[in-house]
């Protein structure tokens, strides 16, 4: 008896060992069901997976995806800016700043839509009061930078939206808790300090002041270098699509935006002036909503990759190509300041690559430059002495 005890012992030790192998391998297996405020979708959905207008970012290395994104912001907010512009120079047009928000917000939203559906995963994942915030914080930007250029030139606000870089800097300390190294405050301080510089010597070719504008364009800052860190925050933690972003946020500033017009009676003057130039109002306002919605997909794109300081270097970068085309094109007077200020723009970006790279661009100190001087005059002086 004492042998069959040993066996079957031994047997209850092996199965003892197998279950508990079992229990610790289904650990390793979970299965997450979503709650009833999530839709079902019978598609998988790649946590990495970042889609901007259809195509698959995540496929490409890091280098290709800076690449595409930069490319897409520049090729589409060049032609944004010069249709808001051309928007303004319509006769009239100059006080219905927020109607045009409006109306650009309903076609993001139309657009934001006809993105999701076409993908596979629809879920909304960003809770509903992140978006109300979002939503006010982009009505904020958007609305009041439409709104200035009724008192400003084009020239006036972009040397006020040039200082974007050194707010989204200092909101991302507060929100999001980041600390940024020397050659981060060093670029956003160069390409602000440049682009301001720059544009100085184009606001005087036709000045046009007005206390109300800066104001305007002031509160607009403030609300863009919030926005930034904020949906680089919610992206990141909830894992959300561009196209979710862009449809909810922008949905539910469509509805602020018309809340505040019927309030204010703002709505039925602006209606009966665009009804009079459809061309040159929701004509021109569909093709200025359709290149912002391709350049803020891959703005969005680039937050929830490199993060917002590197988006808004490239925005800011943006700015100084339109000034660059605009000389370009169009005869102005020209003086050195723009070479100086282009390249403080110049140092400004290198900085930031640098700083996002210091791993593999590593830069020789002064002191390693004076040393390895003087060991070459030592040999020189050596070689010259024998």
């Amino acid at each position: 008896e004492e042998p069959g005890e040993d066996n079957n012992s031994t047997e209850c030790s092996q199965l003892g060992i197998m279950d508990l192998k079992f229990t610790s391998s289904r650990k390793y297996i979970s299965i997450s069901v979503p709650s009833k405020s999530q839709a079902m979708s019978p598609h998988i959905k790649s946590v990495d997976d970042i889609v901007v207008l259809g195509m698959n970012l995540s496929k490409f290395n890091k280098p290709t995806q800076f690449f595409i994104c930069v490319s897409g912001v520049f090729m589409f907010y060049l032609i944004y800016g010069y249709l808001q512009e051309l928007i303004f120079s319509v006769e009239g047009f100059k006080p219905f700043g927020w109607y045009l928000t409006l109306v650009q917000f309903g076609f993001y939203s139309v657009f934001g839509l006809i993105e999701l559906q076409l993908t596979q995963d629809k879920r909304r994942r960003i809770p509903g009061k992140t978006y109300m915030i979002i939503a006010f914080l982009t009505v904020g930007t958007m609305g009041l930078s439409n709104t200035s250029l009724g008192y400003l030139n084009y020239p006036t606000q972009v040397i006020f939206k040039c200082c974007k870089l050194i707010p989204v800097m200092i909101g991302g300390v507060f929100i999001q808790g980041k600390r940024y190294n020397i050659a981060d405050v060093s670029a956003a301080l160069c390409m602000s300090l440049g682009l301001i510089w720059f544009t100085l010597a184009d606001s005087t070719v036709a000045p046009n002041f007005n206390l109300t504008g800066v104001v305007l364009i002031s509160l607009a800052l403030c609300a863009d270098a919030v926005i930034g860190n904020v949906q680089e925050k919610a992206m990141k933690l909830h894992n959300g699509s561009n196209s979710e972003m862009v449809l909810y946020s922008y949905s539910i500033g469509f509805v602020y935006i018309l809340f505040g017009l019927t309030c204010t009676s703002g709505l039925s003057p602006a209606v009966t002036f665009c009804s009079k130039h459809p061309v040159q109002t929701y004509g021109y306002a569909f093709l200025f909503s359709l290149t912002g919605y391709f350049g803020i997909s891959f703005v969005l794109a680039l937050i929830k990759i490199f993060g917002a300081l590197l988006a808004v270097t490239v925005t800011t970068g943006r700015k100084a190509m339109t000034i660059v085309l605009s000389f370009l094109f169009f005869a102005k007077p020209f003086t050195l300041q723009y070479v100086w200020s282009g390249l403080l723009v110049v140092l400004g970006i290198f900085l930031n690559v640098y700083s996002k790279n210091m791993d593999k661009i590593k830069l020789p100190s002064l002191h390693g430059l004076w040393k390895k001087s003087v060991e070459e005059r030592k040999a020189r002086t050596l070689s010259q002495t024998v």
